[in-house]
């Protein structure tokens, strides 16, 4: 095991070389640990899910392994995005999740994305996983627990396919990315009356064999703009590894910026949401914070990182919230968590609403 691999906000390497499946094992009992140190109710209960990496079923496996042998019932979610897995606390009594995914990185990383409760650990957190590990302090005892398989997705399909309000029809590509989003974003998309959309690698494959799956870096998105202006879209919308980070392309084919992304949502977030703070990580331009100033919101800026911004958005009962990077978090009729299928809904909705492009939505 390499001890780099425990970063701020997830843990992750390059599997075989930083860390194997018997860690995985290890790090589910390290969890276990976690969990019962910090007093969580029981029966304890994880979600444990997994992205379109070729090395993620195995370390699923592992991880499941580990949390049972220490006492933890799991409930198995299989190929899902990470959205989903943050869902999966608010959808079900829960103690924390497990995300096996490498997001946005190169086919041979993968990694663990952990929540504690319906928050992702970070910094300090992660830090006690890694101690329990070197130090060997494991719960003892423990009687082998239960395990579930469950499809989550109808549940979030109930949740969500009814949120999006269309007005005008629209025309969409989507890109996945061979990523996790193949899994629901058609069967989600299909639920907006008057969307026309083409999927791009749909079908999940860890090898990302069309592109690599990083919707914020232009290069990644050739295919995307060539069939956007093809198909005369109104937008392209590109999904990163695991679909917690969104790229998106006007009708000219044009990649905007994560800060002009969150002044769209911002400005639409704040017609019913007046006064509410929205937080944007350090890497967003002033013209962003100032724009939330003009439109009756309170701009803040914050540290970068995903799981800091959804705490300081609890924290101060922020309705929307973004990072640079494409992360963007609607507690505006959603949970605070990064969606990037559920923002891509969202774009669609504010297209369809207004009749306008996005050069238009972003006039000043």
């Amino acid at each position: 095991m390499n001890q780099e691999i425990f970063r701020e906000y997830d843990i992750r390497g390059v599997v075989g070389k930083d860390f194997d499946a018997l860690f995985a094992r290890t790090l589910g009992k390290a969890f276990a640990t976690y969990l019962i140190r910090r007093g969580s109710k029981t029966p304890l209960s994880v979600s444990v899910g997994y992205d379109a990496r070729l090395s993620s079923p195995e370390l699923a496996t592992s991880m499941v392994l580990g949390l049972g042998e220490s006492g933890v019932n799991v409930t198995t979610l299989g190929l899902i995005t990470t959205p989903i897995s943050y869902f999966s606390t608010f959808a079900l009594p829960l103690s924390g999740a497990v995300m096996i995914t490498g997001s946005h990185n190169p086919p041979e990383y993968n990694g663990f994305k952990i929540s504690f409760g319906q928050s992702t650990i970070f910094g300090e957190e992660i830090q006690k996983l890694k101690k329990i590990i070197l130090d060997e302090d494991f719960v003892k005892g423990a009687s082998l627990a239960k395990e579930t398989a469950l499809n989550i997705f109808d549940k979030y399909l109930e949740r969500f396919g009814g949120d999006i309000k269309m007005k005008n029809p629209v025309k969409v590509v989507v890109d996945c990315g061979n990523g996790a989003a193949g899994v629901i974003v058609r069967r989600l998309y299909e639920k907006l009356k008057g969307l026309d959309f083409e999927i791009l690698f749909e079908d999940p494959d860890g090898r990302f064999p069309n592109h690599h799956p990083d919707p914020t870096v232009e290069h990644n998105l050739k295919a995307l703009k060539a069939a956007v202006l093809k198909n005369k879209a109104v937008v392209g919308i590109g999904f990163d590894g695991d679909a917690d980070r969104i790229g998106v392309l006007d009708h000219t084919g044009r990649c905007l910026y994560g800060d002009e992304l969150m002044v769209l949502f911002a400005r639409a977030v704040l017609k019913d949401h007046p006064g509410t703070p929205i937080i944007g990580d350090v890497k967003c331009s002033d013209r962003l914070y100032k724009d939330i100033e003009a439109h009756g919101g309170v701009a803040v800026m914050y540290k970068t990182g995903h799981s800091l911004i959804k705490n300081k958005m609890k924290e101060m009962n922020s309705k929307f919230s973004g990072e640079m990077s494409g992360h963007v978090f609607f507690a505006d009729r959603a949970y605070g968590y990064d969606d990037a299928i559920y923002a891509g809904a969202r774009i669609i909705e504010i297209l369809s609403q207004t009749g306008k492009t996005i050069p238009e939505l972003l006039e000043g």
